[in-house]
């Protein structure tokens, strides 16, 4: 067993280089959107914020928090190779019984979700009451590379993740286990509104995500919601400076009323 998984780890490395050489591309121009790549500025914007200032502006701009559970933690990448951005699209997990949970339905939802995806799009997977679930593998995460997208957000498990973090796919989930979904859930929807990580997520919202953890964004608030974390990220480098020539946090925070 030991030797048959690494053997897939060394296969799934091999798949990563051929994503980004020739091969990928021949390929991708057979199965993914041929269209030009377009500048999105509130995506662009986003990623200049940082996940805290996203989060705060949510609660300031919206009036609820939109950070998921402090347990979505990053998987497979860590530090700046771990932070993505993008429009999130949606699938859901319930629990059924083994007859209906069979290959072919167990993550039906998913794999459309993934082989639909346009390129830097953020792949939301919610299994409820699943934390002792996989959602994504290293055969669904090869698939959603080779899409182009951006990462991956699981309300429930991942597994393979060597194999994923040799294809350089950022993942985040709430848990880590080597459980299938087959025989224990059925994806019933896809591109819906989910409730994640304690947090409704509609499609087209916008995750942003960190090793500070996850936040989404609603999409018809997005711009205000980019301007307040932008004008945050700005009150806290003009803080900096002075912090460090008083040595103590007070008159910093009396003068830009934050901490």
């Amino acid at each position: 067993m030991t030797h048959m998984r690494s053997r897939r780890t060394v296969l799934f490395a091999a798949a990563a280089a051929a994503l980004t050489g020739f091969g990928f591309q021949q390929a991708a121009q057979k199965s993914a959107p041929t269209t030009a790549k377009v500048i999105n500025p509130v995506i662009e914007g986003f990623k200049k914020t940082t996940v805290a200032s996203v989060a705060d502006a949510v609660d300031q701009v919206i009036g609820r928090r939109g950070f998921l559970s402090h347990d979505m933690r990053p998987r497979t990448l860590q530090g700046d190779a771990a932070k993505f951005v993008g429009p999130a699209t949606t699938a859901l997990m319930r629990q059924a019984t083994p007859e209906k949970a069979v290959p072919a339905l167990s993550a039906k939802h998913s794999v459309a979700m993934i082989d639909a995806a346009q390129p830097g799009a953020v792949g939301v997977i919610v299994i409820e009451n699943g934390l002792d679930v996989a959602g994504l593998g290293g055969l669904m995460g090869t698939a959603a590379k080779a899409r182009g997208v951006a990462g991956i957000i699981i309300d429930g498990g991942a597994r393979d993740l060597s194999e994923v973090r040799a294809l350089g796919l950022p993942v985040y989930s709430r848990s880590v286990v080597p459980s299938s979904s087959v025989g224990r859930y059925a994806t019933v929807a896809q591109d819906v509104p989910v409730n994640c990580a304690g947090v409704e997520i509609k499609p087209g919202d916008i995750i942003v995500a960190g090793e500070d953890g996850v936040v989404a964004v609603p999409k018809d608030r997005a711009m205000e919601v980019l301007k307040r974390a932008q004008e945050i990220d700005e009150r806290e480098s003009k803080m900096v400076p002075l912090i460090k020539q008083y040595k103590a946090l007070t008159k910093a925070i009396e003068k830009f009323n934050r901490i």
